[in-house]
Order: structure tokens, then sequence, then C-alpha cells
């Protein structure tokens, strides 16, 4: 053997066997990317590195959340027993099971297998054989699932379609205090002063509160995984069995903390780190799409969604019938065809059932009417008239993407002309594509937008910090409500110049039509004002707000808004506003925007403007 070749062979020598636990070594591992997920180490600004885990206990150094290296030496000195005994090296092993796996892996060492009853009977219990991430539609009234949710369920070996209520599902949540009213708890979830855990519980239970109670469709994606890769998330996830986490719904939130738990499936995976300033649930849904990790979703649609499913193919007089079955009275055989009769009876049990958990009737009460329907229906023997919703064409991960930037030019008849660059942090207003989102909702979170005129003058045109609406529809079934809040700061028209407007605005009405075709809306509206256009003083007003959206096709809308508000205590009666957009999606993370504007407050004036939005 020649000189070359002794130093080539002791070379693979070195890499095809584990590495010494020389402090070189440690120290390069304690670098490595998946050292870092294990420990959820992010870059810090006043550290290098700082955990995500904000509990002491997930730590075995003293100074472990923000030394990575001082936590791999603690762990490796543990997992050698140093200083400890076998019992208690025993019990660390036990503690950090996915830990001890990849070190096993990278460092040379005598350690036996995992031996760990506790840990392999709650795996026996589960059963694992792959996963489905989870995804519910967003929520309105809820400020923590205005954007959506997602978890995880784990699918046991002999699972079928029938038996998936019964799988476990792996959920991280806020765990808020139940005494905060709805702004406390907005506020605290916005800053992170909830604690967040991951939980384990049964799949049914998310349904029920997702599908029913909440009445929001679910989308159930199966991961490519395979059984190896779901044995290293299990590992990490017993680990973080007890750890918590600061909550934070814009970035640390659920979503979040299911792809830092994902990505420890495959040593080369990184799916974290693109979320650095907010992580929208849609968004990661993509970005597990992107890292090919998403099989084609199942739709479970909401109990709402079914009903008024089910409610549109009866005519007007057999729902009337239905709702009169529903409350008590008998069906007329005589009157009805037996599909009718099938048909009336179905529609009346499921009115029912969505009415108990919606309103949380008694159970005692509305028991026994349920079991009633159901065994006249099952006299009636023929299958189900009713068929079921369909699932839509363009499930939540195609559709754009929540941030956007725009460029835009505004033309005046009063003031200066414009150019205009935007940005919206998150996620979605009614002019956008529906393509994936929920219909007639909408929530734009921190969209600002700053100009200059010819003259380089510069200025902030509008900074809206929360733009919600929620326009559900009133129709044969719901006597919905329709509300919208605004909170933030733009310009309206004075008598030299565009003056800053300070504003608190919200509404409550309701809403008619189709959100898909033609929907129209009304809402008694209350606002505060102040700034530059109310000489600084605050300013009461009360008005309304209307609007009519037209769904042109796929990819155009063209929407009719406006405003009246009449001021109280002011030196001008009242201010109004009303505007024509049109929305061309030519690609689905482009669009091309236009609006003709009037607007008047101590002035009139007219606007063109043309904006051209690029989601990403």
């Amino acid at each position: 053997m020649t000189k070359n070749s002794k130093i080539l062979a002791c070379l693979l020598t070195l890499l095809s066997t584990p590495v010494l636990a020389s402090s070189n070594t440690i120290t390069s591992l304690a670098q490595h990317s998946y050292w870092l997920q294990l420990g959820h180490y992010r870059s810090a600004v006043l550290s290098d590195w700082k955990s995500e885990v904000d509990d002491n206990a997930f730590f075995i150094a003293k100074n472990g959340k923000k030394d990575p290296l001082a936590e791999l030496n603690a762990t490796v000195d543990a997992f050698n027993g140093k200083g400890l005994t076998a019992k208690e090296t025993q019990q660390i092993i036990c503690r950090f099971p996915a830990r001890f796996n990849w070190l096993k892996t990278k460092i040379e060492n005598n350690w036996g297998e995992l031996d760990c009853p506790e840990m392999q009977q709650w795996q026996t219990t589960i059963d694992p054989a792959g996963m489905t991430l989870v995804f519910p539609t967003a929520f309105m009234n809820n400020p923590s699932s205005m954007f959506g949710h997602t978890l995880l369920r784990i699918d046991a070996k002999d699972q079928t379609r029938n038996k998936e209520l019964v799988a476990f599902a792996v959920n991280f949540a806020a765990q808020p205090d139940m005494q905060d009213n709805a702004a406390t708890y907005a506020f605290k979830g916005l800053v992170g002063s909830y604690p967040g855990l991951f939980t384990l519980m049964p799949y049914y239970r998310k349904v029920r509160e997702y599908n029913d109670l909440e009445s929001r469709d679910i989308w159930e994606y199966r991961l490519n995984l395979t059984p190896e890769e779901v044995d290293k998330v299990l590992l990490h996830l017993w680990e973080l069995q007890s750890a918590d986490f600061d909550y934070y719904f814009i970035d640390e939130n659920c979503s979040y903390q299911l792809l830092a738990l994902l990505q420890l499936a495959k040593e080369d995976l990184d799916l974290t780190s693109q979320f650095s300033m907010q992580a929208i649930p849609s968004d990661t849904v993509a970005a597990l799409r992107d890292s090919q990790l998403l099989q084609e979703p199942n739709y479970r649609a909401a109990f709402g969604t079914k009903l008024y499913h089910y409610s549109e193919q009866l005519t007007d007089h057999d729902l009337i019938v239905a709702r009169e079955v529903m409350q008590g009275a008998e069906l007329d055989s005589t009157d009805y065809t037996p599909e009718q009769q099938a048909a009336i009876l179905e529609m009346a049990y499921e009115w029912l059932n969505f009415e108990f958990y919606d309103q949380a009737l008694n159970r005692e009460e509305i028991a026994p009417q349920l079991t009633k329907l159901l065994i006249k229906r099952s006299k009636i023997k023929l299958p189900s008239p009713l068929s079921q919703p369909l699932q839509p064409e363009v499930s939540p991960e195609k559709g754009h993407a929540s941030s956007r930037f725009g460029i835009a030019y505004t033309g005046s008849n009063h003031y200066q002309d414009r150019v205009s660059v935007a940005y919206r942090m998150a996620y979605h207003d009614l002019l956008d594509q529906s393509a994936g989102f929920i219909p007639g909702a909408q929530i734009s979170f921190l969209d600002i937008e700053a100009s200059v005129d010819k003259h380089a003058n510069s200025r902030v045109e509008k900074l809206y910090l929360i733009d919600a609406m929620s326009l559900a529809v009133d129709n044969r079934i719901f006597d919905s409500w329709a509300w919208n809040l605004r909170i933030g700061y733009d310009r309206q028209a004075d008598t030299t110049k565009q003056s800053g407007h300070w504003f608190t605005q919200g509404g409550y009405g309701k809403s008619l039509g189709d959100p898909n075709h033609l929907q129209t809306y009304l809402l008694g509206s209350f606002a505060l004002n102040a700034g530059d256009i109310t000489n600084d003083t605050l300013e009461v007003g009360l008005g309304a707000e209307f609007g009519a959206i037209w769904q042109v096709n796929s990819v155009n809308k063209i929407a009719l808004t406006g405003n009246v508000m009449y001021l109280i205590d002011s030196d001008i009666d009242y201010h109004s506003q009303i505007d024509l957009g049109w929305n061309w999606s030519f690609e689905r993370n482009w669009a091309l925007r236009s609006h003709l504007k009037y607007q008047q407050w101590r002035e009139n004036d007219s606007q063109f403007k043309i904006n051209l939005y690029h989601y990403f």
C-alpha cells in the first residue's frame, strides 16, 4: 500500500465511524443544525443563541437556554453518567430520548439501546404509522384563530377512514387566564404573555370543537414521512411533554411550533427559518408543500357548511315544514313523496343537532327529540336524498401568500399626485383573490403605505394596525350578524392639504347575498377620531357603512363601498367616503387593483389610484 493509499484509508475509516467526542467535535456538534433544532435555539440580539423553550427543566446545563455548547456538554456528561448514579443516568436518558438517539450516532460511546418502559408504553398506546397535518380554517370570533390553526393527527397502524376520529392529535395552544376579557386576551396574545404547551388528545375532540362547535371546515394532509421519521418526531414530542413556550399570536404560534417539531423528522429539514416575523397557518402549510411533505388533502366540511348545503336542496315550503318538525310537529306523510319525507326528516334532525351544539341547548330535552327523528327516518327505506358538500377546488395552501408589497400611483383633483409603496404583514382583504380563503372575511394586519410627490415631499398615507371584517350572510337557516373593526391612521380631505386622522371604528349589522357571487352589507358604525383633521381633539362619529362585492369570475372582483358618519361636537356636521374598486388577480401572487374614490371632510376630493401588488 502506498503512502497516499494509507492516508486515504485512514480518512475513509474516520468518516465511516462515529467521530471521537473531543472538544473540537463537541464544539462542532453544538453548532449542528439538528442539535440547534433539538434545543429550539434561534439567533438572538443580546446573545448568540436563545432557546424558544421557556421552561428551565428542559435544560440540563444552568445556562443551557442561551448556550447550546454548554447544554451539549452537560447532555453528553449526563448520558455518560458523570457524577450520577446508574438510576439517575437512566432517568435522564429517558427524559431526552431524541437527543440520546442522535448523539449516539455522532460521538464515540458505549451507550446501550433506549430502555424506557414508560415511554415505550406510550408509543405502544399511540401505535404510530404516519402523521396527518390538520388545518381548521379561520374562526373570526377568536383572536387566536383569525388566521386559522394547525395541529397533527397521529395515524395508527390499523387506521382506516372510519377510525380516524379515535386517533390521537397533537395540539399546541396558548393557556390563557380564563378571567381575561377579549381585549386583554388579544393584547396578551400579541405580546407573548400566555404560556403555550403541546398536548395529546383524541382527535374526535378537536373535530367536535372545530367542525361542530365553531363550524370551521377542516383540511387533512397526510404527511410524506416514513415510520422511522415519525418515531423521531414523537421522541422529541416526549421531550416536550412538560416544556412551555411563550405563545405569540403572530409568530411563535401553533403553526410555527408544529413546524419546529416536524423538522426533527429529518436531519436536513429546515421548516422554521423562513418564518422570522410571522407564521400564518396557510403559509406554514405551503412551506410543508414546498418541502414535498404533503399529499393531496381530505376535506371535512363544517357542520354549518353541511347544514347550509342541505337547506339549498329543499324548497321554501319543505324547509318551513322541516323547521316545524324540528320543533315537534308531526309530518303528514300523505302530503309528500317518500323522498320528500326523508329529506325533511334528515334536515330537521341536522338542524336540531346544529342548534343543540351552537346554542348549548339542554341535552335531556333535545336528545329524546333527536332520537324520535332518527326513528321516523329509519322507517323510510330509502337512501339519503341529500347530497354532501363538494370539496372546494382550491385548498388553503394554494391561495395567495399572506404578506403583500405594492406600488401605486394616485391622481387627485385637489392635491398633488403621488407615488407610493405599501406593505401588509398579513393576510387577506375582501378584494384579494378568494380562492383558498373564507368568503366574506377580511383580516389586514399591519398595513402601511408611504408616498412621495413630485417635489420629493414624503409622508405616511396610512397605517392600519388591524382592519377586520366578518360578513356572515343572513339566509334561510342562519340569523347571522356582520361586523367590522378598524384601528389606525389615514389621511382625509382638509382645506389646504390632506390631514392626518387617527381613528378607532367599529360596525355591526347585516349582510345578504352569496359571498361567492354578489354580497351586500349594511352596518351601523361608531368611531373615535383624532389628529390634525379634528384639530387634535377627540371627536365621536355615528353613522353607517355599506357595500356590495361582486365576484365577477375567479380572478376579477369589483366592490362599491362607502360610509357616512355624523360628527358630534364638531365644527363639521359629517364626513363621507365612497370607493369603487376593481381587482384583477392575473397570477396567484400578483394583482392589479384600481380605485375611484370620493372623499369629503373639510374639503371634497376625487381620486384615481392604480396599484400593483405582489404577495409573498
